[in-house]
């Protein structure tokens, strides 16, 4: 089964239905969100769906507002899921800076009772929210296995990337996902998912085709197929994959065994 393991949420679902049936991917994993790109047909509308998104990287607005996002953007998600049970799977948001009472609670009620596979996609702003994950990691000590999507590229820094390099040697029960496998530190991304086992890469939105061809090569049992959908395209990140491998038993691994091993 051909997984893309990185996708937010589209509107209309149909759209996203049929970009899967192009690229000839089965499912697909939905990340909530707050823009919605896809809508955009000009720069002009593209940046005014951007603002939202910017707006929360900045750490603007209150933790009630942020809340109520989250809940509003899972409850999107849930519909599409309840729609189209065969063609996507699931991750939700979890809030930072929650204490680990209130992060336990929220993780049971909208994340496990949902169904969900995982908890992501997180974008720390900074090395502080950074930071913050831990709370995150020890409340997952409270459930079955659930992996835990980070984006690693802008605007998170190498110092941001190192503290949660940290966390995922600090959580070895915990399956930590690298989003977008370290950006401009792809290398160490690569050299450190290699020496850790609970350590991936999420090859969407890759550096380049260099940097998606050496963690592939090295790391064929972790590295994870997603096209990060709007942003980028299914058909296109596929073929990448298969073209970039260096077989067809790895392309299978990296287009849906590894996420169909780690989600279970």
């Amino acid at each position: 089964m051909i997984i893309d393991s990185h996708q937010h949420m589209m509107l209309p679902t149909e759209l996203q239905i049929e970009k899967l049936e192009e690229a000839g991917v089965d499912k697909a994993i939905l990340f909530c969100t707050a823009p919605h790109p896809e809508k955009a047909r000009t720069l002009s509308a593209l940046q005014g769906e951007m603002s939202s998104l910017y707006h929360i990287l900045s750490g603007s607005g209150s933790k009630e507002d942020t809340m109520q996002r989250m809940k509003e953007n899972i409850g999107e998600l849930m519909q599409a899921l309840h729609k189209y049970p065969d063609r996507f799977y699931g991750f939700g948001s979890v809030p930072l800076a929650l204490s680990l009472e209130d992060t336990v609670h929220w993780i049971e009620k909208h994340i496990v009772s949902g169904g969900l596979k995982g908890i992501g996609e997180f974008t720390p702003g900074s090395d502080e929210q950074v930071r913050q994950l831990e709370t995150i990691f020890q409340a997952l000590a409270h459930f079955p296995i659930l992996p835990v999507w980070v984006h690693t590229f802008q605007p998170v820094t190498l110092t941001g990337i190192k503290i949660l390099m940290g966390l995922t040697q600090k959580y070895p029960k915990v399956p930590v996902i690298f989003g977008h496998m370290g950006g401009y530190h792809w290398m160490e991304a690569v050299d450190f998912a290699k020496s850790v086992p609970n350590a991936y890469l999420d090859l969407s939105a890759a550096f380049s085709t260099l940097a998606a061809r050496i963690a592939i090569t090295e790391l064929p049992d972790k590295c994870l197929f997603g096209s990060d959908a709007p942003y980028g395209e299914p058909w296109l990140s596929r073929q990448m994959i298969e073209f970039l491998s260096p077989s067809s038993e790895i392309a299978e691994k990296v287009l849906g065994g590894n996420i169909s091993g780690l989600i279970g």
